[in-house]
């Protein structure tokens, strides 16, 4: 009782922070639309009844849509230390929003090819900006001693709206339009996402202007947002420049190098994972042909996955009261290595449901961490493009992870193998965290 008292305290002092309740509310409306948009781009790319999805192909579709977030991540993170990043979370919504009417005319109109991918593309470029200009702006609305409240409340609560916008799509796709629906049903669902991303928008004006940084907050960004008057050739090289700034600053700084690399395992690994998952919900669950019920079954699975999130973001505060943050990261993630072995090879729903309740209390619980190790250990002038490293690391790890599925997995994503893989992935990422960690602090003791 006492910790649940002190952890119910500690988030209502959080929620009563006027900065921090304003960027919460951007991240809340903005990853729910993102939810709503997925359900659209999952039912075209990976259940449409004319597609046979197979690992290569699925694992194909993961490389093209995440590819984008690796290329672009650094160029967000260099900017995010020159713009002012509420001008940012602003105009990147409005442009997600006018690309979301885009691609409803697009489903509309059936020109579903090339065009709509482009679409597609540029909207999961501009999410980087979204997500690495929210991530750099919490120690900005929150006390340093706060910091692992705020990154198990923000991200943790983007991720399960983000879920909820899933399941809000799926119901809203078969509520209104039925197992039947046409493409240009989608339409109406993109429409939904478009409005959120209003919304988000409209929600960021609500932030002062310098509030977020980079710098102080009394307005020294120029009449523009911030924005300096480069040829494009000296700004492409400043991007690199920074790059390297930012490399050096990482690796000058252990425990943030270790977390970060740490995480990209666990994200190549979870990969693996979610993509298995897929596969085993479009073509061995169910007949591949019942591709309403293949849907279901992921949407489920997300679901549970989500409900994972929450559980981290009650647990990591209270965990880390009690022993290391980073002791807390590996026992999380040796228990989903655990878990992917036993109940995960018996290959059934129920199974499936455990492992993604698992693995999403694992997962997001060691992203908790991350956050709150990079936050502490770097400087305020770096942290967007540190994030944007981040960035990279993440969606560069879940590309590699799928170029293996399509190498491993089957079709019908039922694999032993791949599953001893994840599994050892798993416990060799705890290991090594865990050593490398403790390892450190008794050399910087001695």
């Amino acid at each position: 009782m006492p910790t649940t008292t002190g952890f119910s305290s500690e988030l209502r002092i959080l929620l009563r922070r006027p900065g921090f309740r304003r960027l919460f509310g951007v991240r809340i409306a903005g990853q729910f639309g993102d939810g709503v948009l997925q359900v659209a781009l999952a039912s075209y790319v990976f259940f449409s009844p004319e597609r046979q999805t197979g690992a290569a192909a699925t694992a194909a579709a993961f490389a093209v849509l995440l590819l984008p977030y690796s290329v672009i991540g650094p160029f967000a993170g260099v900017l995010l230390d020159r713009w002012q990043r509420r001008q940012v979370l602003l105009f990147t919504n409005l442009c997600r929003a006018a690309l979301s009417l885009a691609m409803v005319w697009q489903v509309t109109d059936g020109n579903v090819g090339p065009p709509f991918f482009i679409t597609v593309l540029a909207m999961l470029s501009l999410n980087r900006f979204v997500l690495a200009g929210l991530s750099a702006s919490v120690p900005r609305v929150v006390e340093r001693d706060e910091l692992v409240m705020a990154n198990s409340v923000a991200p943790t609560s983007g991720a399960v709206a983000m879920i909820a916008g899933v399941g809000a799509g799926y119901l809203t796709q078969r509520w209104l339009f039925g197992s039947d629906a046409e493409e240009s049903a989608e339409g109406p669902i993109v429409l939904l996402a478009t409005l959120l991303y209003l919304v988000a928008a409209l929600l960021s004006l609500r932030i002062g202007r310098t509030t977020l940084g980079p710098g102080g907050d009394d307005g020294e960004g120029s009449g523009d947002g911030g924005v300096e008057r480069i040829p494009v050739t000296l700004a492409a090289r400043q991007v690199v420049d920074g790059m390297a700034e930012g490399a050096r600053h990482i690796a000058a700084r252990k425990p943030a190098l270790w977390a970060l690399t740490a995480m990209a395992s666990t994200r190549f690994f979870y990969g693996l994972t979610l993509i298995a998952a897929i596969l085993l919900s479009r073509n061995y669950f169910h007949d591949p042909a019942d591709v309403d019920a293949g849907l279901g079954t992921l949407a489920m699975l997300l679901g549970i996955s989500g409900a994972g999130f929450m559980v981290a973001a009650l647990l990591t505060p209270v965990a880390t009261r009690q022993m290391r943050k980073e002791t807390w990261a590996a026992l999380l993630l040796a228990a989903a290595a655990v878990v992917v072995l036993v109940p995960g090879t018996l290959f059934t729903v129920p199974a499936m449901a455990v492992v993604a309740g698992v693995l999403g209390l694992a997962t997001q619980g060691m992203k908790i961490v991350v956050d709150t190790v990079v936050h502490e250990s770097v400087d305020d002038e770096y942290r967007g493009r540190v994030f944007s490293f981040y960035d990279v690391a993440f969606n560069a790890s879940f590309v590699l992870a799928a170029g293996a599925a399509a190498l491993l997995l089957p079709a019908t994503g039922q694999s032993y193998l791949i599953l001893v893989v994840i599994a050892t992935g798993f416990a060799a990422t705890a290991v090594g965290y865990h050593v490398g960690v403790h390892r450190r602090a008794a050399e910087r003791m001695s």
